[in-house]
């Protein structure tokens, strides 16, 4: 079985400044980190970490996404990002572009905020270059994950997989507030990933509230998701009506995991926040795991305790590595 992923692919610097700095003031950063970003290929680097490494992987992960000339020094620091275990083979290069899809992240460390410049000057994926991609990767792909992006022409793509493989599962994410043509997309879909920030917008002052009333949206759907932040996530079983809901696990660094019962409220809550960048595609790639790999073993209440779980750790650290092994190392064990 083949998961293809289908989103933009980001080269990110991270800033982190002592606060923000007003127009024309120049200021100091106190740190600086660059990384791979991209909502789809973080999803990937996380899921390729998690079956054990005695497992079987009968599952191959596939990246569709545009990326600037091959012999763009860009391009080649994408390709270290990813272990061997996610195929770029199948992505769309821009010869006429050397530079990647950026993006400068400055992080305020007075307000625990921050603030992201992108660039990208890379020409988006058109449905013709979409339909030759999936023709090239074929039938063995059963399941294709799409960025809410592009939707005019996202929704195109998720039209022409239902004409010409009926048989394929099609799941897509949710996430920028005001962005138009997103509830159709939706529509299309067998899994919708919805994020806090775009069911705020839409006036739903909860996760639940917003999967109750996207069931009328998604009217192909048989899983709804929403996170929420510090208060977990909520996943909606449309064909058996049952909604579940998740506290955040309690998001503390692997070195004091075993005393996580002893820790304040309020600074549980500061861990929770202190690096949200990635842990939505944390979570999406938690519950792609439980519903690609442990279809029949996992009900959903483990699903989403799993995907709460990995998402509360990637919160603690630096990028997306050893989420796998810290999964593994300390035990997942859900109520």
């Amino acid at each position: 079985m083949k998961l293809v992923g289908v989103g933009a692919c980001y080269l990110d610097t991270i800033l982190s400044v002592p606060y923000y700095p007003s127009e024309d003031e120049k200021l100091r950063a106190t740190t600086i980190a660059h990384r791979r970003g991209g909502n789809v290929p973080n999803a990937l680097e996380v899921l390729q970490q998690l079956p054990k490494p005695d497992h079987k992987n009968d599952h191959s992960l596939i990246l569709c996404s545009v990326l600037p000339s091959v012999s763009s020094v860009g391009v080649q620091e994408i390709k270290k990002s990813f272990g061997p275990n996610v195929d770029l083979s199948h992505c769309l290069h821009r010869e006429q572009c050397p530079e990647p899809a950026s993006s400068y992240i400055i992080k305020s460390c007075s307000i625990d905020s921050r603030t992201i410049v992108n660039y990208n000057d890379l020409p988006e994926m058109t449905l013709a270059e979409f339909t030759t991609v999936v023709g090239n990767i074929g039938k063995e792909a059963s399941w294709y994950h799409f960025e809410g992006r592009n939707p005019d022409v996202t929704l195109q793509c998720m039209q022409y997989l239902r004409r010409a493989y009926s048989n394929v599962t099609i799941s897509v994410e949710i996430e920028k507030p005001g962005r138009i043509g997103l509830e159709e997309m939706a529509a299309e879909a067998d899994v919708v990933f919805y994020s806090k920030s775009w069911a705020f917008e839409r006036g739903y002052q909860d996760a639940a509230s917003c999967l109750k009333a996207q069931a009328d949206v998604a009217i192909r759907a048989t899983f709804l998701f929403c996170t929420w932040g510090e208060d977990g996530s909520a996943a909606f079983d449309i064909k058996e009506q049952e909604l579940h809901l998740q506290h955040a696990f309690p998001a503390v660094s692997p070195g004091v995991v075993e005393y996580a019962h002893q820790l304040p409220i309020s600074y549980l809550g500061m861990l929770i926040s202190s690096s949200p960048i990635g842990a939505g595609d944390t979570f999406i790639a938690g519950i792609l795991y439980g519903l690609l790999w442990h279809s029949d073993d996992w009900d959903m209440v483990r699903k989403l305790a799993f995907a709460n779980e990995l998402a509360s750790r990637k919160v603690c650290r630096k990028g997306f590595g050893g989420l796998g092994s810290t999964m593994r190392t300390f035990g997942f064990n859900p109520p």
